[in-house]
């Protein structure tokens, strides 16, 4: 399978900076644990959306609702996950996706679906 993550084109804010570096000096502990992933779903539309608790997987990959979480209580990295959902996410026809860290890489990834709208116009005279 093809690896078609990109690095992202802006800094982080000091605020993701140090939700990122919280959410991976936990890194040991989980894979202590046995968590291989931890997630955070997100989805919106319409000016509103959701952000999901979130979640410890022992699975091989992660892919939303594919895994059973395992009982192993993140809670405590709820707030660093948030940070780093992606904003305006929830605006127009919204969006969803994932704030995904891999424990043994170390790695945080986030994967954003946005929705839109299309049409097409046909002009004929008769």
């Amino acid at each position: 399978m093809e690896d078609d993550t990109t690095a992202r084109q802006e800094p982080l804010s000091p605020e993701e900076a140090q939700a990122k570096a919280a959410i991976l000096a936990e890194c040991e502990n989980l894979a202590a644990a046995g968590v291989t992933f931890v997630a955070v779903h997100f989805d919106g539309y319409g000016d509103s959306g959701v952000t999901e608790e979130v979640k410890c997987f022992n699975s091989d990959y992660y892919a939303y609702e594919e895994h059973k979480a395992v009982a192993h209580d993140a809670a405590y990295l709820q707030e660093h996950f948030e940070t780093l959902v992606p904003f305006g996410y929830e605006n127009d026809c919204g969006g969803f996706g994932d704030v995904v860290l891999d424990v043994a890489a170390r790695k945080i990834r986030v994967e954003r679906n946005d929705r839109f709208e299309d049409y097409t116009t046909s002009t004929y005279e008769v």
